[in-house]
């Protein structure tokens, strides 16, 4: 934003070679300005100006100062103030924007040089609806005056060649061909040139329309004359056509009366055929009745054999019941027989098995009394038992201990696994998070992570340490605020890695770019560390505006990345804010001084102008973060790492105090082994005698036993034989009756056996007579059928004759109880007779009418239409033809006036033109560029350059020249056109800006040559600097352009005392 504050402009005019200075002209050698020329220019609340007076000179005028000051505003103004559009500046594209900001209204006045009178131009600019007042000479007026009076001076401010803006210098080179043509045309052609320019491309478009006019009229006169030679045809024809269709129209009337009279004939016959299937059916119902009455009576025996049959089969079963009853009755005696068989065997068995328990017992009764005799009396066996029980006691207290050790250690350990097992998770999920991030950097960077991946497995290879890209060093506090950090840092950063030392980063960066050609991002961390560096300021300072924290303060990075981003970001000084501090913005940026600030969702960059001392400001939306939103808390990493060290150092040893404690727990229990096994040798001998002598009772007591459970076999055998008996005559009596049984079931099968054969004897006489009924019945349902089908016919054929009558009468036309007329009956009887004779005959008339398609009864008044149209049409052409001949006379006599002088114009352009690019030991060249006669609109003027002598002649294009040689052609064609030029100013602003020093030397010496001439326009020359030692000439005006705050108001300015005391002070200098 602009300091308010006064603008003042100087001017002086400068001698050829002394660069003397003179303060003002005197009226005698007041300077004569041609017609146009620019006079005065005055500005009030206008861009940067509160109020300026400009009076620039009448040939070459040097407007110089530094960037900022207002130099294209003049310019600015010259264009808006001659009824130029605010879009051909390039700036704004409305005019209110050029009013100075803070004033609803500012002015513009241009003083144009006229003879009798000077014309005075003055436009006022309304910035609330963004419009202008116009006068001429202080007096109100319209736009399109002014636009009048702006022509007629031949003033051009929309044309390049004459009016070039500091923001449209780069659009001269993107001109086309055509475009240059219609502008130099305009800017240094005649004033008819350009208008026979456009009448000739006018009258080409005229006649390019007349000749597709004439040339499609001629086609469609051709086919009109050709249609009309078909038309006679088909007069012809017409009536032809015609009584083909009378004798289709008679066929069509005959065709459904044969129909008619072929179905009736059918009737007949069908009616007929139908009486006699109705008598044949009757005949074949009375024969089929007595063969149905003896198939029932049949029927009705079979039944009551079929009941026999079954009665018989239920009282064999009943039988045959009882029998398998008996049958199991005489099986389940002989089990019993069995059962007692059996108990008797184990009887015998128990016995003999007594016996030899008794053998047994006595043969051990006698080995321990053998034994026991032969044991002599124990000795005292006491004391040694003493002393082993007192030992087992104290290795017991001992294992106890030992158990108790290792059961307290052994739960130790399970802790420590836990906990280990939660450090472990723990850090899988804090490793997750990083593997999150390393795919991020993987799908967006995949050179980076190919880099990381090969220095991870090279570490060994750098003298000191490497971090990985910032992206994954850098760990987010709060990942809200991830947003912050990206903001701030770029992204090449943010995937770069961060060295510590020089030589290493550049050994990496050999490796990558050079070896493996991956695109990596590398920096050195500063020598000396800025990571603790403190802020300008204590962030509690900054509490009222809203900050709330540093950027620093966010985040965790190790301690190079740290050091990088405060020295390169400033990360330490950078606060970060909330709305609060948005909502107080220009508040904050006007007391605190900061030069960067972040508010909840905008960053601000505040800046300070070098000329005016005053603050900008601009404010951008952040956007949303993308790499640090997954962050690691790198102190939680740290202390779990050292934890799971400490886990880990803990578990070791509590495994070897175990292994320890294990061998001795097992050394105990062997001890303890042995002494069990002494102390169970010294019972065992203390007890063995009280032990056989007990044994030697109990085994008595068992023998006593064993003698008083003897068993009798012989009485066991009686009483068997005696139960077999009693059972043999239950059986006895079972056979009996089962015998009785099976007589009755063989007498039940043999009446039943001779009921089934009656039954298969009737069941075959049923089955031959069901036989021939069913041949009966095939024949009465097919002459059912048969009848069905013809009755059914019958009615068919009624109502189709019906329909076939009534559809011949209506195509005749006649009433239902209307008879054929005879006329009609006399037509028929001269047409076939049949229906396929009629159908050959109609298809035949049919086929020759088709081929009469197309004609109708206009026929004939279509053909006398064409031939009236054939007769217009060919009076209209003879006129275009006329009207074309006039066109192509007109267009040679207009290209002959137009072509010719612009082809010398060209040849007086180019002539200059390579004048002084041979001047600059360059080449240059201007032609007239055509690429068909007769296209005059693609007639354009080639501008071809060299500016070293290895390259060729090339076309000036936007692309293929270096901005200073386009600026150089840029500048040489303008003044190729400055000693032809018939307009009144031209504006060349800071086109020099792109040269080196000895093109613009050279440029500047031949703009003051050419410029300065006699009858020369004026010319106006804007730059920000100038060489030291240039060529000036008496006629040169040179226009020094100041601001600031302390300027002197431009009607306080008196350029006379100001020379007056320049002098004097250059006198007391050489004193």
């Amino acid at each position: 934003m602009a300091a308010a504050g006064k603008w003042s402009l100087g001017a002086c005019q400068l001698g050829g070679g002394s660069g003397s200075q003179r303060a003002v002209r005197s009226s005698a050698a007041r300077p004569q300005f041609i017609e146009g020329s620019i006079v005065r220019v005055l500005m009030e609340n206008f861009l940067t100006y509160d109020t300026c007076e400009v009076r620039p000179g009448p040939n070459l005028n040097m407007i110089v100062g530094a960037n900022g000051t207002g130099k294209s505003s003049i310019v600015c103004a010259i264009c808006l103030g001659l009824a130029g559009k605010p879009s051909f500046i390039g700036r704004a594209d409305k005019v209110g924007l050029f009013v100075k900001q803070g004033c609803l209204k500012g002015v513009v006045e241009v003083e144009l040089a006229k003879t009798p009178d000077n014309i005075i131009i003055t436009r006022e600019i309304q910035v609330v609806n963004n419009t202008s007042t116009w006068f001429i000479n202080r007096k109100p007026t319209t736009l399109k005056t002014v636009e009048e009076q702006i022509a007629a001076l031949n003033i051009q401010v929309d044309n390049l060649c004459q009016f070039l803006p500091q923001d449209r210098v780069g659009e001269f080179a993107k001109l086309s061909k055509i475009e240059l043509l219609e502008a130099t045309e305009k800017s240094v052609g005649p004033p008819e040139m350009y208008q026979f320019h456009c009448e000739l491309k006018n009258f080409r478009e005229k006649e390019r329309e007349l000749e597709n006019l004439f040339r499609d009229k001629t086609n469609s006169l051709e086919k009109m004359r050709q249609r009309v030679e078909r038309y006679k045809q088909d007069v012809e024809r017409y009536h032809e056509r015609k009584r083909h269709l009378d004798l289709i129209e008679m066929l069509e009337r005959k065709r459904p009366w044969v129909e008619y009279e072929n179905v009736r004939q059918q009737h007949e016959e069908v009616k007929q055929s139908r009486d006699q299937a109705k008598e044949e059916l009757k005949n074949l119902k009375e024969m089929q009745f007595p063969v149905k009455k003896k198939i029932q009576e049949t029927e009705d025996y079979f039944k009551n054999l079929d009941m026999k049959i079954r009665d018989k089969a239920a009282e064999i079963k009943d039988i045959s019941q009882k029998c398998k009853q008996k049958q199991d009755a005489l099986e389940m005696k002989d089990k019993q027989i069995e059962e007692i068989h059996q108990a008797l065997r184990m009887k015998k068995d128990e016995e003999m098995d007594r016996q030899v328990k008794i053998h047994n017992t006595q043969k051990m009764i006698e080995e321990w009394k053998n034994e026991l005799s032969t044991m002599a009396a124990s000795a005292d066996l006491q004391p040694q038992t003493d002393a082993v029980n007192n030992e087992l006691k104290k290795l017991q207290e001992e294992r106890a201990n030992t158990d108790s050790d290792i059961s307290d250690l052994t739960a130790e350990k399970m802790n420590q696994k836990r906990e280990e097992k939660r450090i472990t998770d723990r850090l899988g999920q804090l490793n997750n998070i990083m593997n999150m991030k390393e795919e991020n950097l993987k799908g967006k960077f995949r050179d980076t992570h190919s880099a990381l991946m090969w220095l991870r497995n090279n570490k060994d290879k750098f003298k000191k340490k490497v971090c990985e890209p910032m992206m994954l060093e850098i760990n987010m506090k709060d990942n809200r605020h991830a947003k912050y950090v990206e903001n701030h840092i770029s992204s090449n950063d943010m995937r770069a890695f961060v060295f510590e030392s020089q030589e290493d980063m550049e050994k990496f960066l050999v490796e990558m770019r050079d070896n493996q050609k991956l695109r990596v991002n590398a920096v050195c961390a500063p020598a000396e560390s800025c990571a603790e560096s403190l802020p300008s300021r204590p962030i509690e300072e900054l509490h009222r505006y809203g900050f709330f924290s540093y950027l620093r303060e966010l985040f965790d990075a190790p301690h190079p990345v740290m050091s990088y981003l405060c020295s390169q970001y400033h990360v330490h000084d950078v606060p970060v804010g909330t709305e609060k501090t948005r909502n107080m913005i220009e508040r904050v940026i006007q007391e605190t001084k900061l030069r960067q600030i972040y508010t909840a969702e905008e960053k601000y960059i505040v800046k300070v102008s070098a000329y005016t001392n005053l603050t900008f400001s601009t404010n951008t939306s952040l956007r949303e973060a993308q790499f640090l939103t997954s962050s690691v808390d790198t102190d939680e990493r740290r202390q779990l790492e050292n934890e799971q060290r400490d886990i880990n150092n803990t578990l070791k040893s509590l495994d070897m105090h175990l292994t320890t404690l294990f061998e001795r727990q097992k050394h105990l229990e062997h001890r303890d082994n042995e002494l069990r096994q002494q102390k169970k040798a010294l019972l065992e001998r203390g007890n063995r005698r009280r032990q056989l002598e007990s044994k030697i009772g109990v085994k008595y007591d068992s023998l006593r036993q064993l003698e008083e459970d003897a068993i009798s076999l012989e009485d066991e055998y009686q009483q068997a034989n005696v139960k077999i008996k009693e059972i043999n005559t239950q059986k006895a009596r079972l056979v009996t009756e089962l015998m009785h049984h099976i007589k009755n079931c063989i007498s039940l099968n043999i009446l039943k056996a001779d009921l089934v054969l009656q039954s298969t004897t009737v069941a075959a006489e049923k089955n031959r007579l069901e036989s021939e009924c069913n041949e009966g019945s095939v024949q009465l349902r097919a002459a059912e059928q048969r009848f069905c089908e013809l009755d059914e016919r019958k009615r068919l054929l009624t109502e189709n004759c019906k329909e076939l009558l009534k559809k011949a009468q209506q195509v005749c036309k006649l009433s239902p109880d209307q008879r054929l007329p005879k006329e009609f009956q006399t037509a028929f009887q001269a047409l076939p007779t049949t229906l396929e004779e009629i159908d050959a005959f109609l298809n035949e008339e049919k086929t020759r009418a088709s081929c009469f398609t197309g004609l109708n009864a206009s026929v004939v008044e279509e053909y006398n239409k064409q031939i009236e149209e054939i007769q217009q049409l060919t009076e209209y052409l003879e006129e275009k033809k006329k009207e074309l001949d006039n066109y192509k006379q007109n267009i040679s006599q207009v290209k002959e006036r137009w072509l010719n002088p612009l082809k010398k114009l060209i040849e007086q352009i180019n002539r200059k033109f390579s004048n002084f690019f041979s001047s600059m030991q360059c080449v240059g060249e201007v032609d007239l560029h055509v690429e068909n006669e007769e296209e005059y609109d693609k007639y354009g003027i080639r501008i071809r350059v060299k500016f070293h002598r290895s390259t060729e002649l090339r076309e000036l294009t936007p692309y293929h020249q270096s901005g200073g040689e386009k600026s150089v052609s840029t500048m040489l064609y303008l003044m190729a056109l400055q000693e032809l030029n018939r307009c009144p100013f031209r504006v060349v602003d800071e086109i020099n800006q792109g040269m080196d020093p000895m093109n613009e030397r050279r440029v500047f010496e031949m703009v003051v040559k050419t410029a300065c001439k006699e009858s020369t326009s004026q010319y106006f020359f804007i730059t920000p600097k100038l060489l030291q030692n240039l060529t000036y000439n008496d006629k040169m005006t040179v226009l020094f352009v100041y601001n600031g705050p302390f300027m002197l108001e431009a009607n306080k300015w008196n350029l006379k005392s100001f020379c007056r005391r320049r002098r004097r002070l250059g006198r007391m200098d050489e004193q």
